[in-house]
């Protein structure tokens, strides 16, 4: 089926997140919608679902004009869509998710199950996909989960296929399966719409690809393009993809962790036995899928874990059981990964925002008042050195871009004096012009002899920085390698596979 979107128009409020968007997508075709965090993408594709209503334009299948009041009508009319988060219920079975929502049921009014489990089979051995129809989905492997999603749209008959950032919780060998299948659905028949933000999927896959910036198509590009004529088209300037860094000049600070291990509240190892060393002038980067452990072996180095057992020392000084206050104070500068939620108070001006972690003393405390004059002085220092696009100190930071509340995030945590810098998805919704900036940050921060650890799940993010890569699966370090380990070996052991090269 041949799908078509003309004038496309979605508001909310004073907000046009998708303005007059025209799209094309013919059968047998994967055509990548690429942008950054923000651009419209996925607002696009929910008008298209009939989880939003178009305020101005169309939907047209096969030439004849559709109207969806909700999601149902959408399959109805053939298309399917991949969730980057997987709308499964855990505790079903593979059968049992894929028939939910459209039961079939046998004479006696009983749920079919056995029709279910032959159309997942059905499926499944048509496209090579190696899924059992028992299968309790939580049990089965993050990849596995997203073919029975690619099952659950395929069993209503789908014949135009959305996936919407497919790959954020994938190893890079998962990725490269999912691929595949796409190529395999195109040579099928089937329409394929694929969201995402990483140019190398589009330039892998794609057979055309359409460009939305702030809520606009662009331009058009062939996947011939180069990354840096993507990358131009996404965020409208010329753009340096490649993180320049010279060798490593140690220093005499260092990060110790041994025997680290953390707990929750029922008892369950969240990071087991975690040991390893951070020098000062070097980047260590945390690499592993999302839910490895990662975030708990973060918060654990800032004192934001309860039940941590184990050593954490910073030039010597045991951080283990201090507060976070005493933490900060020993000089841990820290990103969180949702500065949202950890790592701004969006409410408050950028200024405000920019002395969180020094509200207790000077410079911008004496005597119990605030010294506004000199705050304002130092945010406005701050905005200009960061490129803070902003109307001015006193604005709110929940005003601002993603990619500008993260460089306050960043100026706040850079302007100490630090012994470590730890930055948890430091580009996680971010434009590539922005990236550019905060990656130079890092390396400055790293080539300054302070100890950098950088946790992130873009594979190619931590290629660029990592002098060493520590990979973490199941809360367990797999092996620390050299900073240019290939993808392939690093998606081995995201997977649990164990480097037998790798040192601790």
């Amino acid at each position: 089926m041949k799908l078509e979107l003309r004038g496309i128009t979605k508001r909310f409020g004073a907000l046009t997140a998708n303005d007059h968007i025209d799209l094309v997508v013919e059968p047998g075709e994967i055509h990548c919608l690429l942008g950054e965090n923000g651009a419209g993408k996925s607002t696009l594709m929910n008008v298209l679902y009939g989880l939003y209503q178009a305020d101005e334009g169309q939907i047209l299948i096969d030439d004849e004009v559709q109207h969806f009041a909700g999601p149902g009508d959408a399959m109805n009319a053939g298309i399917g869509m991949v969730h980057q988060h997987f709308m499964l219920v855990p505790v079903f079975t593979v059968a049992e998710n894929v028939m939910l929502g459209h039961e079939q049921t046998t004479f006696g009014g009983r749920l079919d199950l056995a029709a279910a489990r032959r159309r997942v089979k059905e499926i499944s051995d048509r496209f090579g996909f190696d899924v059992n129809p028992d299968a309790v989905v939580e049990d089965l492997p993050v990849g596995v989960q997203q073919r029975v999603e690619i099952i659950k749209a395929l069993s209503r008959d789908a014949s135009i296929l959305v996936f919407d950032e497919p790959t954020a919780v994938l190893t890079p060998q998962e990725t490269d399966e999912l691929m595949a299948t796409m190529r395999q659905l195109r040579e099928q028949g089937t329409a394929i719409v694929f969201i995402t933000h990483k140019l190398r999927e589009v330039r892998e896959v794609a057979d055309r690809i359409t460009v939305i910036r702030l809520g606009k198509v662009v331009g058009e590009a062939e996947p011939t393009a180069s990354n840096a004529e993507l990358a131009s088209l996404m965020v409208g300037r010329a753009v340096e993809l490649t993180v320049h860094k010279d060798a490593p000049q140690y220093s005499g600070n260092s990060l110790v962790v041994q025997d680290l291990t953390v707990t929750d509240a029922a008892g369950t190892v969240l990071v087991d036995a975690a040991s390893f060393e951070v020098r000062g002038g070097e980047i260590l980067a945390v690499a592993g899928v999302q839910g490895n452990g990662q975030t708990e072996l973060t918060e654990a180095l800032l004192g934001l874990q309860d039940k941590v057992r184990g050593s954490i020392r910073l030039n010597g000084q045991e951080l283990v059981g201090r507060s976070v206050r005493h933490i900060l104070d020993a000089g841990v500068g820290f990103v969180p990964e949702d500065r949202g939620v950890d790592g701004l108070v969006k409410e408050f001006s950028i200024a405000e925002n920019l002395m969180l972690d020094r509200s207790n003393g000077a410079p911008f405390v004496k005597a119990g008042a605030l010294q506004l004059g000199l705050l304002d002085e130092f945010a406005k220092e701050k905005i200009a050195e960061f490129d803070i696009r902003t109307q001015g100190p006193s604005q709110a930071a929940g005003r601002l871009s993603g990619g500008n509340q993260q460089k306050v995030v960043l100026a706040r945590e850079l302007s100490r004096d630090l012994s470590l810098f730890v930055a948890a998805q430091p580009t996680r919704g971010v434009d590539v012009g922005s990236i550019e900036f905060i990656h130079k940050r890092i390396v400055e921060t790293r080539d300054a002899g302070v100890p950098v650890i950088v946790i992130s799940t873009e594979l190619d993010e931590v290629s660029a920085l990592a002098d060493r890569i520590l990979v973490m699966y199941h809360g367990k370090i797999v092996g620390i390698v050299p900073g240019d380990t290939p993808r392939e070996q690093l998606g081995l052991m995201m997977a649990g596979a164990v480097n037998e090269g790798a040192s601790a």
